[in-house]
């Protein structure tokens, strides 16, 4: 058989971590299955066996070109070369992550290690962090997602990246030279030791605390106004949204004690005391003698705004406001703006908004809610410091209609899964035009709308106040873990040549004495 030239194989290489990457990026909602995930990551961690660093480095970039090419797809919808700017970036951290993972004995525990690492720096950096697209998501409905409860998103992104180089691993055992046979497991039953490690912290997981039963229930009332999708917030009237939620909330009829209002649900000229709109939310929570709580946006001068959730309670008045914390950068603020003006029109995002500092816990007569504000929905730190501050249940407010497609609210359905599952507690979401939907703490959506009409969903959930594993710890122990396991593997794969270095010069010695003999 004819040798493939080295030109064939770098071909075939590079169109091989673009398929592993998209395997990735397919698992997310609303295309595949959960499982699409470590297949890719196998793959992934079988092309860097044996690389060296440039070669790690460019398998990892095409792998991240592969799976943000899908998981950031939406991003299309509003500019392609932004588009293409974003996956380009994404992909980076992808080419970082790998070209750190050791070629040889130590890459099974470092893959799963620096893979951790990254998505916690893309949790975070820059600009507050974009989650979206990672690999954590697709998971909401597989049967690792109760990991969730014991280590948050980051634990299920290292299961993942174990899985996929346990499989590597154990299909293609490496080359071992007989002076380093006498390492621990050879690389087969390390691999299948990983597997059984996996499915193993999956079960136990099923044991792990949850959020205790229930403190008491609430009837909750969920408002979907509908309307076009595919509408940026400049091109619908700005009394529209509030228009067709209202429609929707004079359904409602007691008893009720909680109603929910999507993001954006409220836009006011000005200052939201005295306005006519909030003078009817206060009416509306008279009637039904419940906490009303709705989505209110604030100009703030000529350049900025307030993008707060604001509730009324059974008395008419306001009883507090959490303003945004984590903002959609390039959607509701331009950082950098005065450079980015200069390279492309700002005009979709005239005004910035102004970012809020607090834990998104607010006391309610209902009971202590954590509340979410839309992209807070993917940052796993903004529901557990509303949890650790003794929000009782988790209501997420959202506002997607700006997207033509279902990949986003898919994606923010799943991350809001993953957030029940994690905090242990049952979860609302209240969408401008879906998804809608009531969550329970094993991250089974009980009630969800239709992407597009109106809705309404009545529910019964519970309030808790038991913590889970996750919502005591956070990311601390994951990520120890996971600098851990790069370090083993660095040490693993230096131990490993510096042995075989030194039998090598021993056998040099050998021959060169019995030449000279």
């Amino acid at each position: 058989m004819r040798k493939l030239t080295r030109p064939k194989v770098a071909v075939g290489r590079a169109a091989l971590a673009l398929v592993a990457g998209g395997l990735i990026g397919c698992s997310l909602p609303p295309f595949g299955p959960w499982f699409l995930a470590p297949a890719g990551l196998a793959i992934g961690a079988g092309l860097i066996r044996g690389r060296s660093v440039r070669g790690r480095l460019s398998t990892g970039f095409l792998v991240g070109l592969g799976q943000f090419a899908i998981g950031c797809v939406w991003a299309f919808e509003f500019t392609g070369l932004g588009y293409a700017v974003l996956v380009a970036f994404e992909a980076l951290f992808v080419a970082v992550a790998l070209a750190a993972v050791p070629p040889g004995r130590g890459r099974l525990v470092a893959f799963a290690g620096s893979l951790t690492i990254l998505e916690w720096a893309r949790d975070h950096w820059p600009f507050g962090g974009l989650p979206i697209g990672s690999a954590a998501i697709g998971q909401a409905g597989g049967p690792l997602s109760g990991l969730a409860r014991v280590g948050g998103p980051l634990l299920l992104v290292a299961a993942v990246a174990l899985i996929g180089a346990g499989l590597a691993t154990a299909g293609t055992p490496l080359p071992l030279r007989p002076a380093s046979r006498h390492l621990a497991l050879g690389p087969p039953a390390a691999g299948l030791t990983a597997l059984a490690l996996v499915a193993l912290g999956a079960g136990l997981a099923s044991l792990a605390p949850r959020g205790g039963p229930p403190r008491a229930a609430v009837d909750v009332a969920i408002v979907q106004g509908g309307g076009r999708r595919g509408l940026g917030s400049l091109e619908v009237p700005a009394g529209r949204v509030f228009a067709a939620s209202w429609r929707v909330s004079s359904r409602v009829t007691p008893p009720v004690g909680l109603v929910v209002w999507p993001e954006d649900a409220v836009p006011l000229p000005g200052r939201i005391v005295r306005s006519q709109r909030a003078e009817r939310l206060a009416g509306l929570a008279l009637r039904l003698h419940a906490t009303v709580l709705a989505g209110v946006t604030v100009p703030v001068g000529a350049s900025r705004f307030l993008n707060e959730l604001v509730a009324w309670g059974p008395s008419g008045r306001i009883i507090g406001t959490v303003e945004k914390a984590h903002p959609v950068p390039f959607g509701e603020y331009v950082p950098l703006r005065s450079i980015f003006s200069r390279v492309a029109s700002l005009a979709g995002v005239p005004r910035d908004v102004i970012a809020g500092r607090n834990d998104g816990e607010l006391m309610t007569p209902t009971g202590r809610l954590a509340l979410l504000n839309s992209f807070e929905a993917f940052f796993a730190d903004r529901a557990s410091s509303g949890v650790r501050a003794g929000g009782e249940l988790l209501v997420v407010e959202t506002n997607t209609a700006s997207y033509s497609t279902d990949v986003i609210p898919a994606e923010e359905l799943a991350a809001s899964r993953l957030q029940a599952v994690a905090e242990g507690r049952d979860l609302v979401q209240a969408a401008t035009t879906g998804y809608s939907a009531v969550i329970d703490p094993d991250g089974t959506v009980t009630m969800r709308s239709r992407l597009g009409p109106a809705d309404l969903l009545r529910a019964t959930v519970a309030l808790r106040t038991g913590m889970t594993l996750y919502a005591r710890f956070g990311d601390g122990p994951v990520l120890a873990a996971a600098a851990a396991a790069l370090a083993i593997g660095w040490a693993l794969q230096l131990g490993t040549a510096g042995r075989e270095g030194t039998h090598r010069v021993a056998r040099r010695r050998r021959v060169d004495g019995s030449r000279s003999v």
